[in-house]
């Protein structure tokens, strides 16, 4: 009896591998089976092996998946459809096809990720077909799909594949990020295939830089009504009459011996390609036709970035593919993206260039052929080259210049659209700055010395011995004038820089009597002011009034200055003068524009996603140099979106460092009074324990959720108690696999979902309970810009909610 059922088993087992083995050949898969997002797991194939359906790891050494189809038997994995492109799958993640909902997609922490979904019906089975289409059937439509990846394309069309009226492909973020990109290929309602850039946090279309001609006029039967990509490799909208509009060449090679495929890449160009299917090693996708022919010269639209970011120049390659170089004096925004927008790396704007001449501070490149169309502000005609140039060097709005043809363009910032091509047949004029170039300030005082003695002696004539005696006294007045400058001067050296010392009156005057307040800290009040600098044009400037000094006040107010005097970084903001004057002591800072970062992230208007993942970066890096970086290693003490200010181009910098306790280099720790702000103080503040750069560390994490979320730490008048403490909350989020609703389902946010999940780690990991369990703040850097992986965190057990 034991070994007929032994036998009845192993038949069974037969037979099930056996029904396993034919599904597989003939691409089939039944309800019930799934596949495991892993390196080693084997994908479903179709008949032929041509596709594969399953997990594609987005790159080495990577723990995320796309759930995605691509030519199986091609070495390098051409992926032509996608499910999950802006919201990866952790390793571990499954997807099955189920009776009731399809293809589901779930994480290891058994949450939905992505689902097919279908009308009506119950799902029989699902077919990976020889046409790289995956359809599934049920019971009642017999023949007829329920759901299909081809009614769905991403960037990829196949041959057998039609795209209808409002159908649309969009292209990726880059070469490896599945993201949504800026660029569309869509056929409009009426009958036109275009192709255009959009704006990705809101998805606006902006103006089409590529069209076909089959717009429905008087005729309706030559209206376009359907993008078909035939059996033979053919791309052409098909027109209501049947006629074509071509989008490949009139000859093409067989489909038989070839694999076809059309792709928007992430560039903005829509290639069609072949690749063979016997071949060799070194053989690759070839490119027979792309669209346009000249990208880098087809955008002109007034809005956007063109191909290339903001301040970018597009260039094409010998494959007519762009390529994007920032010009002299620009550096990459996101250095990881030279697609991306540049930002100049030494304009200051109007009212800083202002206290100089133009011609002081910069000079200019010649770049030929080169042009940002839309970034036009003034047209000057006639005007020959060197005066455009000199136009743009005596203007402080002016970023560059184009000349050409006795025209000369001049161009605001951002320089949008830029291009080099022998076609535009230009020179421009791009402002640099000279490389001895300096914000002294000018000698008015000497200047004004010598214009006087030549004034007295042009009004004496010829009375020589008075103007001896009137030069003696000069210059005596002078001696003493730079004696006593030389000494203020060797104090402000020994305070740690050449900072203007100004008078209690002076900043009274400045901010019309402490009129106007821009805020309050820890320390004191600031006031809003404007300062002459001997130019024709006054600066503003933030005035701190510190009116609550401690009994070593005087002592700290002096560290402060040497410290910060001594400490500059494009994140933090910069100190331009103080005044020590019997108690009252001032810190006058450069004025910020657009305010805290608090008011941005809890305004009426919430902040972009990108806008506010590069104001974590530029925090971060601020945060980096204090604790690193700069000779006296600072511990800021008080990191909270308040001491965050924002600048002109909404760049993060630090205010109030220096203020707090300081760490000198061969220190470790200091045990000191309690600092900061309910909510994101560190839990060692509470416990006698050593005060190190981690108290910083744990504020910046609450500030991060914060930015990420654009809610407040503690204190959020929801009625929702769960969401009371915003620590607590993004770690359930995170636990439970909901962060969209930590980000109010924003859906730039959840597009880039694989940033949300990493920031969000990273913020978990830098409020842990345990200081040595917190990164520092260089590892914290290295994980924001991805170059350190980051690992799953533990349960932060937050203390914001003890802090009274």
């Amino acid at each position: 009896m034991d070994s007929k059922f032994a036998f009845s088993c192993l038949l069974f087992s037969f037979l099930v591998s056996l029904h396993s083995v034919i599904s597989q050949t003939s691409g089939t898969v039944n309800v019930g089976e799934s596949l495991t997002a892993m390196v080693q797991n084997p994908p479903w194939l179709s008949p032929s092996n041509d596709f594969a359906f399953g997990f594609h790891q987005i790159s080495k050494n990577d723990d995320f998946f796309l759930l995605a189809i691509w030519y199986y038997k091609i070495p390098d994995k051409t992926v032509v459809w996608y499910a999950n492109g802006g919201n990866p799958a952790p390793r571990g993640s499954k997807v099955e096809l189920t009776a009731d909902r399809g293809l589901v997609l779930k994480d290891p922490r058994d949450s939905e990720i992505w689902r097919s979904g279908f009308s009506g019906g119950t799902v029989t089975h699902g077919v990976m077909n020889d046409t790289g289409n995956f359809v599934l059937f049920n019971v009642s439509s017999g023949s007829q799909a329920v759901w299909q990846s081809f009614s769905y394309p991403n960037d990829t069309l196949l041959p057998t594949q039609t795209m209808k009226i409002e159908g649309m492909l969009s292209s990726r973020k880059s070469e490896t990020n599945f993201s949504q990109g800026r660029f569309q290929f869509r056929l409009q309602t009426n009958g036109i295939a275009v192709l255009n850039p959009i704006n990705l946090p809101s998805k606006h279309q902006y103006d089409p830089y590529y069209t076909t001609g089959t717009q429905d006029a008087a005729n309706s039967s030559n209206a376009g009504i359907q993008v078909v990509f035939d059996e033979l490799g053919y791309l052409y909208v098909r027109k209501r009459n049947d006629e074509r509009f071509n989008l490949t060449p009139d000859e093409m090679v067989p489909v038989t011996g070839y694999y076809h495929k059309a792709t928007l890449n992430f560039d903005g160009v829509f290639t069609i390609s072949r690749h063979p299917k016997n071949f060799s090693s070194n053989e690759t996708w070839t490119v027979i036709t792309t669209i346009p022919k000249k990208i880098c010269l087809e955008l002109n639209g007034p809005q956007g970035s063109g191909i290339c970011g903001f301040n970018n120049v597009c260039k094409l390659k010998d494959d007519q593919r762009p390529t994007c170089e920032c010009p002299p004096g620009y550096s990459l925004v996101d250095p990881d993206d030279k697609y991306g927008s540049c930002k100049p790396d030494f304009l200051r704007g109007c009212e800083v260039d202002g206290q100089r001449p133009q011609e002081d501070l910069y000079t200019s490149v010649e770049l030929q052929n080169t042009d940002w169309p839309p970034s036009d502000y003034e047209l000057i005609k006639p005007c020959s080259q060197e005066d455009c140039r000199k136009s743009c060097m005596q203007d402080c709005f002016c970023a560059a210049a184009v000349s050409k043809d006795d025209n000369c363009w001049k161009k605001k910032l951002p320089l949008s659209n830029g291009r080099e091509h022998n076609e535009v047949s230009s020179m421009a004029f791009l402002k640099v700055s000279k490389a001895n170039s300096t914000l002294q300030k000018p000698p008015i005082a000497e200047n004004n010395q010598d214009s006087l003695i030549i004034i007295v002696s042009v009004l004496l004539g010829g009375s020589v011995i008075v103007i001896f005696v009137l030069a003696g006294l000069l210059c005596s007045g002078s001696f003493f004038y730079h004696k006593k400058h030389a000494e203020n001067h060797q104090q402000e050296s020994s305070m740690g820089m050449n900072l203007r010392c100004l008078t209690y009156k002076e900043l009274e005057d400045a901010t019309n009597g402490f009129n106007e307040e821009l805020g309050r800290g820890s320390f004191g009040i600031v006031y809003k002011g404007v300062i002459e600098t001997g130019s024709t044009v006054p600066i503003s400037i933030a005035v701190k009034k510190l009116d609550r000094l401690v009994k070593d006040g005087d002592e700290e107010f002096k560290t402060e200055v040497k410290v910060i005097g001594q400490t500059h970084h494009k994140n933090l903001v910069r100190l331009l003068g103080y005044c020590n004057e019997g108690q009252n002591r001032l810190l006058v800072y450069e004025f910020l524009s657009n305010g805290t970062l608090a008011s941005l992230l809890f305004g009426d208007l919430k902040p972009g996603w990108h806008q506010r993942t590069q104001i974590a970066l530029g925090t971060g890096k601020g945060l980096l140099y204090l604790h690193e970086e700069c000779s006296t290693q600072i511990i800021h003490c008080d990191i909270k979106p308040q001491n965050i200010l924002l600048d002109g181009s909404y760049n993060a910098r630090i205010s109030d460092f220096g203020l707090a306790k300081l760490l000198m280099i061969n220190q470790t720790h200091t045990k000191t009074n309690i600092r900061g702000t309910r909510g994101y103080v560190a839990p060692e503040w509470f416990r006698s324990k050593p005060i190190t750069v981690k108290v910083d560390v744990y504020s910046f994490g609450v500030m991060l959720l914060e930015i990420i979320s654009c809610r407040r730490s503690v204190g959020i008048e929801t009625g929702e108690n769960d969401r009371e403490i915003l620590t607590d909350w993004a770690y359930d989020c995170f636990h439970r696999g909901t962060l969209d609703a930590l980000v109010d389902d924003d859906p730039e946010a959840t597009s880039d979902m694989e940033r949300l999940e990493k920031y969000v780690m990273i913020a978990l990991w830098c409020i842990q309970e345990d200081p040595s369990l917190r990164p520092t703040m260089k590892k914290v850097m290295l994980m924001l810009e991805g170059i350190v992986q980051v690992a799953i965190p533990p349960c932060p057990c937050s203390f914001s909610g003890i802090i009274s």
